[in-house]
C-alpha cells in the first residue's frame, strides 16, 4: 500500500514509536526512507502514565533517543493506564476522575517531559466505566493538562463515542476542555455494538456525526493539523485518501484563527 503513495497524499504520518525503536535490516531501511519522505509524529502506546507502577525510564531514554535520531518533533501518549508492577494489560484503563489522580498523572507527565527535553500532547481516550469518579471529565482533562503544562491530543471520535455511552452532549463537552492546548486531532471509525453502545475500534469509516465534530472543532481552532486512524480492515488506498482528502476540505473550509497553525496537515 505504501508503495503507491504519492509524496503529495498526505503531510504527515503517526507511527508508535514501541513498533519501531531498534529496527533493523529492510524494515528499519524502509521506515527510513519514509522518514525522509514525510515528516512523522510518535503515539506511544504502552508509558501508562496513570499506572501505580514506577514510570519506565530506560523506555523513555529510548523514545528520546529515537526520536531524536529521527527529528520527529512530537510525542503523544494516552491518558489512561495499561499497566502495574506485574506487567502490561495492552488495553486502555480509564483513570479515576479525582484531585488525587488528576495531580498524581500531571507529575508523572512532567516527569516524562524532563526526561524526553521536550513538551508532550495526552489523548482524551474512549472509556466504558468510570470507577470512583468524583470530577467531570473535561474537568478532570483540562486539570491535567494545566498542572503539568502539556499539550492536547484530541480525539473526536473518542469524544462522540463517551458521549453516546455515557450519555452527555459532545459539542457541550468540547466547549468545557481547554482547547488551545490541542495539537493536532485524531479522527477515526468505531463499531456500533447496541444504539447506546459504541466501541472504539480503528476499523471502519468515520462516520458523519464525526464529520460534524471534526468540523465543529476546525471552526473553534482553525485549521489544526488531522490524523486518520485505522489499524484494521483496511479497504483501498483510494479509500482512506478519500477521507483524508475530506479533512482537508474541511480544513479549507475554516477560516484561520488567532494563534492557530499556518500550515494544516492529515495523516
Amino acid at each position: 500500500m505504501l508503495a503507491d503513495l504519492k509524496d503529495s497524499d498526505v503531510d504527515f504520518m503517526e507511527i508508535a514509536p514501541e513498533n519501531w525503536i531498534g529496527v533493523g535490516g529492510r524494515f528499519g531501511r524502509q521506515f527510513h526512507d519514509l522518514t525522509e519522505r514525510f515528516p512523522f509524529v510518535c503515539h506511544g502506546l504502552s508509558l501508562s502514565i496513570g499506572s501505580p507502577a514506577p514510570l519506565d525510564v530506560e523506555f523513555l531514554k529510548n523514545v528520546k533517543t529515537f526520536l531524536d535520531d529521527f527529528h520527529i518533533p512530537i510525542y503523544t501518549e494516552h491518558l489512561s493506564y495499561c499497566s502495574d508492577d506485574k506487567g502490561h494489560l495492552y488495553d486502555l484503563m480509564p483513570m479515576p476522575f479525582t484531585e488525587e489522580a488528576a495531580s498524581y498523572v500531571a507529575g508523572r507527565v512532567k516527569q516524562t517531559q524532563d526526561i524526553l527535553d521536550r513538551p508532550i500532547a495526552m489523548e482524551n481516550i474512549s472509556y466504558y466505566a468510570a470507577p470512583g469518579q468524583e470530577l467531570e471529565e473535561a474537568y478532570f482533562i483540562n486539570k491535567v493538562l494545566d498542572e503539568a503544562d502539556c499539550g492536547l491530543l484530541l480525539d473526536v471520535n473518542n469524544v462522540f463515542v463517551n458521549s453516546i455511552n455515557h450519555r452527555y452532549d459532545a459539542e457541550e463537552f468540547l466547549l468545557r476542555l481547554d482547547l488551545q492546548r490541542t495539537q493536532y486531532i485524531h479522527i477515526a471509525g468505531h463499531f456500533v455494538e447496541a444504539e447506546d453502545l459504541r466501541v472504539d475500534t480503528h476499523g471502519s469509516d468515520v462516520i458523519e456525526p464525526v464529520w460534524d465534530l471534526l468540523l465543529t472543532t476546525l471552526q473553534r481552532l482553525g485549521p489544526l493539523p488531522v490524523l486518520l486512524e485505522r489499524d484494521f480492515n483496511f479497504p483501498p488506498l483510494s479509500e482512506l485518501l478519500g477521507e483524508v482528502s475530506r479533512a482537508r476540505q474541511l480544513q479549507r473550509a475554516v477560516s484561520p484563527v488567532s494563534g492557530s497553525r499556518e500550515h494544516a496537515q492529515n495523516g
